[in-house]
């Protein structure tokens, strides 16, 4: 009974977040989607990083590796926007997406139309870095209030238990790291 109980653990979040409709190509995706920015791209390649430090404390920082770390962010980053300033249209990257999760299903905004009963292909990146390819049924959509696009609610059709565990951990990790930082808050005033 627990275990069925802990897929409704939810939380609102920020993450990196790609999706297209199933059986739809990569190439027909990217048409019609808003141009991959300078923006867009120093979030794909800062978000996980600043995860990572901010859930490993000052382990990472004081460490020797993360200047190595921040180089490679700050390559990475020249690149990809090297690349979308010389062939506009030509990647399409996950990006910073607000989202309610739990471990049977996500939520979130769509500036694109779809239908309840459709299928799409997502990619959901949890912190510090670890992608989740998953298919999900759209069971609802409604609009968005705030007027950017369709509110999708969408169940995991074939997520597997490890990746269901991992939505579950950052859920609770997510959770506890918040109800920390309100108790310290709290304490500090």
């Amino acid at each position: 009974m627990a275990d069925d109980r802990r897929e409704w653990i939810r939380i609102d979040d920020t993450l990196l977040l790609e999706y297209r409709l199933s059986g739809e190509s990569a190439e027909a995706s990217f048409r019609g989607h808003p141009s991959v920015t300078p923006d867009v791209i120093a979030a794909a390649v800062g978000k996980p990083t600043a995860d990572l430090l901010a859930r490993s404390g000052d382990t990472l920082n004081e460490s020797a590796l993360l200047p190595w770390v921040m180089k490679v962010d700050w390559l990475l980053e020249v690149i990809l926007k090297t690349l979308a300033k010389a062939h506009p249209g030509c990647m399409e990257i996950a990006r910073m997406t607000n989202v309610n999760i739990s471990g049977g299903g996500i939520s979130f905004v769509s500036p694109h139309p779809f239908n309840a009963g459709d299928r799409l292909e997502l990619k959901i990146i949890l912190p510090p870095f670890v992608p989740i390819h998953t298919v999900v049924n759209i069971i609802r959509t409604s609009p968005d209030p705030h007027g950017r696009g369709v509110v999708l609610a969408t169940e995991f059709v074939d997520l597997g238990e490890d990746e269901q565990d991992r939505i579950i951990r950052h859920i609770i990790q997510t959770q506890a790291e918040r109800l920390r930082t309100c108790r310290h808050q709290a304490v500090s005033s």
